[in-house]
């Protein structure tokens, strides 16, 4: 049963008008006018009883009588004193916490898992299956970078789909499509159906365009305030959780026997049938847990943009102001470097490792496990610090630049021929990099507010995908014509590049704001239908907003 979340903000008091807050505009109600209930309702100030309907002026300027209940509010973010600037509170709604937000939570965190441990499932044993196909290490690496080739042309879609479809569909398509690649993968063990493996890695990918959008969206619309960033950090956790299990299970389930290619080809179907089973049985449940969304919403920044009126809102319109936020430009850049450099040291950590480390291939991919794992731990861990304290920029830059620091060292200790150094600074980097991915999810949707969360982690995705393939082909390049040092090097550069970027970006946390029922006191809403003026009218929030447009 859903419970009240009485730490919202400030509610105000029925039949009061605020100085500085927010009244109901009546239906009908020319523009700029709002008519706010006198104190004891809209009858005390002719002696009457007390609160009672809302009474709407009629066009002769007498009663119209008591509106309908829908009727009563289509805009409620209009100043009741004109828009000064300054803080203001705003009138609370209510909201309810559900208790299925756990359930939803942990089914798409299971399927995000399924579907990350299918992209790293390959690279990690790269000299395994390049002995079984008869290919080249470049075709190994494409069986990861289609993940993020495939990411880049389809997130406009899929965001698309998101915001005018719903969670739920596109929750289905990306469990749906990780099941379907999963069973025609089970069709390629033989060694002369590479194209067929390209082929249902290539549907696990389409998949993964309608998962890593979601981890904020189900975050804001099934969550409070209070635990958004952890829900948040939780939902890319599970995808976290995926590579980790994809770097630990496969060296152990397919070893190296190309001496026995009977035994290689039980090995792969064993991993390959495992795998489509997880995924259909995960498929089924997300058909049952999944609804649109909770009865009530979550906080008041939900309740917000559940009252805007849904012919407000326009996908084009969306990703022009995101585009034209200079903030979330530059937020765009260092995470795609930050997270494209964990996308390329991911695909290439078997090579790395490989060239120092002689046959430690289930070495490689308990490295691997640590450095996500502990990723795992720092995504966690800053998801509760940004719960508390709020201090979006500050966390970000932070990290960023530990980020920086455990790349150097893990770059310039790797060839020490002590494997067991290596596993630590494998962690120290995991745990700083990977803990970096909720904080830009986060982050991104703090300095958007309101547009939608979908929309601004899809482009965010976009550009880690774009730079990842970058990244990976150069570094590979690097490493066949020098060494991996060289390659990390060049990770590093970029890196450097990152910090600066965060370091320019301007903290405005919007949906905090709203939360705590305070504005820049310039926000504006306006009838959806007035007698002066039949158009759809548009909320805009905050003067970088307004500007924006």
């Amino acid at each position: 049963m859903a419970r009240p979340d009485d730490e919202e903000g400030p509610a105000a008091a029925p039949g009061h008008p605020l100085a500085k807050g927010y009244l109901p505009v009546l239906r009908g109600a020319p523009d700029g006018e709002a008519r706010a209930e006198p104190h004891g309702g809209p009858e005390a100030e002719h002696g009457g009883p007390g609160p009672g309907p809302a009474i709407a002026a009629a066009p002769d300027g007498g009663a119209r009588g008591p509106l309908a209940a829908e009727e009563e509010t289509q805009a409620r973010l209009l100043p009741a004193d004109g828009g000064e600037d300054g803080p203001v509170p705003r009138r609370s709604a209510r909201t309810a916490l559900s208790p299925r937000r756990f359930a939803v939570l942990l089914v798409f965190s299971a399927y995000s898992l399924v579907n990350a441990f299918h992209w790293i499932q390959y690279s990690i044993i790269s000299n395994v299956f390049e002995g079984f196909y008869g290919v080249s290490a470049l075709h190994v690496n494409w069986l990861s970078m289609v993940y993020m080739l495939a990411y880049v042309p389809l997130i406009f879609p899929a965001t698309w789909l998101l915001d005018t479809r719903g969670l739920r569909l596109t929750a289905l398509l990306g469990s749906g499509l990780n099941c379907l690649g999963s069973w025609v993968k089970c069709g390629s063990v033989r060694p002369h159906l590479f194209w067929v493996t390209m082929l249902g890695q290539s549907l696990c990918s389409v998949a993964q365009v309608f998962i890593l959008g979601l981890p904020s969206r189900i975050a804001s619309v099934w969550f409070g305030p209070k635990e958004v960033s952890t829900a948040c950090a939780t939902a890319v956790l599970g995808n976290q959780l995926g590579a980790a299990v994809g770097f630990l299970l496969p060296p152990v389930l397919v070893p190296n026997t190309q001496n026995d290619t009977d035994l290689l080809v039980y090995n792969i179907n064993t991993m390959f049938y495992g795998t489509a089973f997880i995924s259909t049985f995960l498929f089924f449940l997300t058909a049952i847990v999944f609804t649109e969304k909770p009865l009530l919403p979550p906080s008041q920044a939900q309740a917000a943009l559940r009252d805007s009126p849904p012919v407000e809102y326009s996908y084009k319109i969306s990703i022009w102001n995101l585009f034209r936020n200079i903030p979330f430009v530059l937020l765009l850049l260092s995470y795609g470097i930050m997270t494209g450099a964990f996308y390329s040291v991911s695909t290439l950590l078997n090579q790395m490792i490989l060239t120092y480390y002689e046959g430690e291939e289930v070495n490689a991919g308990r490295i691997g496990l640590t450095l996500v794992v502990a990723g795992m731990v720092g995504s966690i861990l800053c998801g509760l610090w940004l719960d508390y304290t709020k201090t979006y920029k500050q966390t970000t830059l932070i990290v960023y630049i530990l980020s920086f620091v455990g790349m150097l060292i893990f770059t310039f200790t790797l060839d020490l021929q002590y494997i067991s150094v290596v596993f630590v600074t494998g962690g120290i980097l995991g745990f700083f990099m990977t803990g970096y991915l909720p904080l830009g999810f986060e982050f991104a949707v703090e300095i958007t507010y309101p547009e939608s969360e979908g929309t601004s982690s899809g482009l965010l995705n976009a550009a880690a995908q774009i730079f990842g393939i970058w990244f990976t082909l150069a570094q590979g390049k690097l490493m066949s014509d020098y060494d991996p040092m060289a390659g990390n090097i060049f990770l590093c550069a970029w890196m450097f590049l990152g910090i600066i970027l965060t370091a320019l970006i301007k903290s405005d946390l919007r949906r905090h704001n709203i939360n705590m029922g305070l504005t820049n006191g310039d926000i504006k809403a306006v009838t959806v239908d007035s007698l002066m003026d039949q158009k759809p009218r548009v909320v805009m929030l905050s003067k970088q907003s307004e500007s924006s447009l």
